[in-house]
Formats: C-alpha cells, structure tokens, sequence
C-alpha cells in the first residue's frame, strides 16, 4: 500500500468488505473444528518447536508482501515537520500499549469475572497486549489515502515505525505481561519478533534494493508489487481458518466471549484514535498529517499479533482468538474513524 496504492481508489472489494471474509472463515474454521475434528488433528503433527508449519508459511505470506511497500529512503526526511511524528511515536510507543493494558485488564479481570474464567481471561488479556504493541504498518496507507492525508509524511511515520518495533516490541510485550503474571517464554518472544519482523522486513528491503536497481522503481512499483495484491489478506484468512478450527470446540461452547473481547478492544481503537487526533489539532497540524498520525495508533499490525501470540501461546489459545478478534472488529471501526476526520476537517489549518 504504498506509493502504487496511493494512486488507486483506496480501499478495495476485498478490503473493503475484510470482516466479512474474517467472520465467515471464523465460522468456517468453528465448524471444521466442531464436525471435522480429523483436520485439526492432522495439521496438529505438523509443528517444529511448538511452531505450527503450515500457519508459519501462511504468517509470511501475509508479513512479505507488506515489507516490500516499505521504502526507508523516506527516512531521510525525518527532520520535516517533527511534530507529527513526535505525535505519531509517543502515541503508538509511550500511550497505547499501556492504556491497551490497563483497558483490557479491567475487562478481562475486573468487568468479566463472573463470565470468563480467570486463567482464559489472562489469555485475552496477553492477545490485547499484542495487539496494543504492535501499530499499524499496512492498512494506514489505505486509511491516510481515505482522509486525503499527505503520503510522502504517512511514509515516514510508517517507515520510522517499523524501525522502532525491532527494538521496543519483545521488551514493551514481556514487561506489560509479566506484569500481567503471564509466563514469559523470553526466547520464543525474540525468535518471534526475528522471524515475523526482522526475516521479512530484512528480505522485503533487499527485494526492493535488488529489483530496483535491476528493472527500475517504475516496474517494482508498478509490476512488482502488484503481483502480491490480496496475498496478505487471502493468507490472514486461510489463517483464520486453521486458528478457529483449533478452537472450534471452545467457541462453540463460549460463543459470547467473541463480543466480550471486541468491547474493550473498540474503546482503545477510539482513545487512541482520539489522543492523536486531537493532539495534532492542540498543536494546529494540517489535517493531511493530523488524520494518519491518529490512524496509524488506532490501527494494528495485526498480522505480527497473530503470529506471535501462536508463536507464544500456541493455535488453541484465548491469545490467538483475541487478535483474531482485534482483526475481525478493525476494518468497520477504522472505516467510521475516516468518517468522523474527514467530517473534522475545518477543524485543522490548510496544508502549507
């Protein structure tokens, strides 16, 4: 979703329509779980180091493709207009894993003691923080084109994010679960964070340096890229479908913890939203860089949340469904955030 997308419509069919793919593979996966238990069984012996090998596979198709729209030349323009990325830096890093922590903590131990078990609720819990430490790295360029914000600054933003996660996601995710009284499986966490951010981040900028430099940034722009268009979303959901068929049985029986978990997961996509939102008005930044600064905290890189809550918790975890259901709630949430900013627009001074 980079520079080629942001010439597109923005948000196409298959996006657009993204929770409804996400709910029926749910149901799909529920009822292979439930009447086909065999399948679930079968893709069970296909594990290295607790690590399922088909969902591995699948976790990269969706995390390679969202590399290569990274281009981190735009890093060089860091010292434009700070402001925005200050916002956009202690939004995401300083605010949100820790107000995510506290939201979910009190619904999961607090508001939902009589209705989730307290072993299972710690397991939403540590989903919501992955969640909650990951931000946006994909999705925002769809939003940012949405809201009519400045591309070349949503770049940045983007691309200095991705930088901060190799370094402040394992530490941010081990320090709000310990204190959660989670067990830390410390190495698991790091291998996650090589495999899932580092491997594919690594592979994605040598793709871009190698190709451009051997066909130009025009073909790997315009040819190269497309090539991967839907890749991302189709293995989310075939993810999907392997997840829900682990947990199919579970579900079945807890039918309304899928809501109990999207209810404080909503109200942090909103504060978030919101602290962004109107921290840029505070410090009178142009709509164009305000919008995306509040939709890259709002929104989740829920595809490393996915990957590393199997990595840590395993397929058949209350951590695995709580960042499924992080995916399944995002799209109409962020789409009625793009409503509310391009309804605030006045509110913000002209692009200089």
């Amino acid at each position: 979703m980079q520079k080629g997308e942001h010439k597109g419509e923005g948000i196409g069919l298959f996006e657009k329509y993204l929770t409804l793919w996400v709910l029926a593979c749910m149901v799909l996966g529920v009822f292979v779980g439930v009447f086909l238990p065999g399948v679930p069984q079968f893709l069970s012996q296909f594990e290295y180091a607790n690590v399922s090998i088909p969902v591995a596979i699948l976790i990269w198709l969706m995390i390679y493709p969202m590399m290569l729209k990274i281009d981190f030349a735009s890093v060089k323009e860091i010292g434009k207009n700070p402001k925005g990325l200050v916002i956009t830096w202690v939004t995401n890093w300083l605010i949100k894993p820790f107000s995510m922590y506290f939201i979910a903590w009190f619904f999961f131990t607090v508001a939902y003691k009589n209705l989730i078990p307290l072993t299972l609720g710690k397991e939403y819990l540590a989903g919501a923080v992955l969640l909650g430490a990951a931000p946006c790295t994909a999705m925002v360029f769809v939003w940012s084109h949405l809201t009519r914000g400045n591309p070349a600054y949503t770049l940045v933003q983007v691309a200095t994010n991705d930088l901060i996660i190799l370094v402040a996601f394992a530490p941010i995710v081990g320090l709000l679960l310990g204190i959660s009284g989670i067990a830390i499986p410390w190495v698991t966490l790091f291998l996650s964070v090589v495999l899932f951010v580092v491997i594919p981040l690594t592979a994605g900028w040598l793709s871009r340096t190698l190709i451009t430099k051997s066909r130009g940034s025009a073909y790997f722009e315009d040819v190269f890229i497309p090539k991967f268009k839907n890749v991302t979303i189709v293995g989310l959901l075939f993810t999907l479908l392997i997840i829900f068929s682990f947990q199919g049985r579970t579900i079945v029986e807890n039918p309304l913890h899928i809501l109990l978990i999207a209810i404080p997961l909503t109200i942090q996509t909103f504060v978030i939203f919101f602290i962004a939102y109107f921290w840029a008005k505070l410090w009178k930044l142009p709509h164009d860089v305000a919008a995306p600064a509040g939709m890259i905290g709002a929104s989740n890189f829920f595809e490393l949340a996915v990957a590393v809550a199997i990595s840590l918790f395993g397929l058949r975890s209350g951590a695995a469904v709580a960042t499924v259901v992080g995916v399944l709630v995002e799209v109409p949430i962020m789409l009625a955030l793009v409503r509310i900013a391009n309804r605030t627009r006045a509110w913000f001074p002209p692009a200089s």
